[in-house]
């Protein structure tokens, strides 16, 4: 049976393609407008099975509001998912580049194509979704207006991709993090990655207690954000992403650390995701 997980974008964004990655190309999503909205769904069982969120990106950097949703909820993560962000200039077929005046897409996408844009003088129309852009000149049938979005855009929306990856860089990745109720997370046994957030008393050298447990326990601490405590004098909390070798590892590390922090939440146990080989550029 398909899994029902819940997206931030429309059909065709790449949210679809990191859910279909893990949960199986039958994975049926559930589009969202909003981040807090793919929490709210992600947390009913009679609406999903999960949910998708980016959390960061190898250019733009963490996406910090949704550390935030993280922490305010109670769902756990049980993997992630590397996605090279490859943009592509979609068309109705039969439109050559000629007959294009105008480009629409989000204004992310439309910044990361400016090297390939600057060659044209096309007028550039910034829009909410990427995906929702490719479905736009798909429904009005548009002859001179093209977008860009994904390879999966162009799929499901039967348009032709009339120059592929025209992203001026081309190593750009975004991590997704797979999110289910706590009910239905099991242990990964062969885990070597967990989502860590936690808190000191703030005295001298109490951080650096903690990292030196983590650093002795020869666990890698492939991230470190911090964020301020709502309602305190400039007290922050961290959030620790710890790659480890095996699980058993990872939790004599957690029985060091715990009685030097004043809380700890363990957001989850999971497999580390790849990063995927870059791909050729394109036109």
């Amino acid at each position: 049976m398909s899994k029902r997980i819940s997206i931030q974008g429309y059909e065709g964004s790449f949210h679809q393609e990191a859910a279909q990655k893990f949960f199986g190309k039958d994975t049926r999503v559930i589009p969202c407008n909003t981040f807090k909205e793919v929490i709210k769904i992600a947390c009913n069982k009679n609406e999903s099975d999960g949910g998708v969120m980016a959390i960061e990106n190898s250019i733009a950097g963490s996406i910090l509001p949704n550390y935030n949703l993280l922490q305010g909820c109670s769902l756990r993560i049980i993997g992630e998912m590397y996605l090279q962000i490859e943009q592509n200039l979609l068309v109705n077929p039969g439109v050559k580049l000629e007959n294009i005046k105008e480009v629409h897409s989000h204004t992310m996408a439309l910044q990361q194509c400016y090297d390939f844009l600057d060659r044209y003088k096309w007028k550039l129309v910034e829009t909410d979704d990427t995906a929702l852009s490719a479905r736009h000149i798909q429904q009005h049938k548009s002859k001179h207006i093209a977008a860009i979005a994904s390879r999966l855009a162009a799929e499901i929306y039967n348009l032709h991709n009339i120059a592929p990856s025209i992203q001026t860089l081309k190593n750009n990745y975004t991590r997704f993090l797979i999110l289910q109720r706590q009910e239905q997370a099991v242990v990964i046994e062969d885990s070597d990655k967990a989502s860590v957030n936690f808190h000191t008393d703030h005295s001298r050298g109490s951080l650096a207690k903690v990292l030196a447990e983590i650093a002795d326990g020869g666990i890698n601490l492939s991230k470190l954000q911090s964020f301020p405590i709502p309602g305190s004098d400039f007290k922050y909390s961290f959030h620790a992403d710890m790659e480890f070798e095996n699980l058993k590892q990872f939790e004599t590390v957690v029985g060091k650390i715990k009685p030097l922090t004043k809380e700890m939440k363990i957001y989850g146990v999971y497999k580390k995701g790849n990063i995927p080989k870059p791909l050729k550029a394109g036109i």
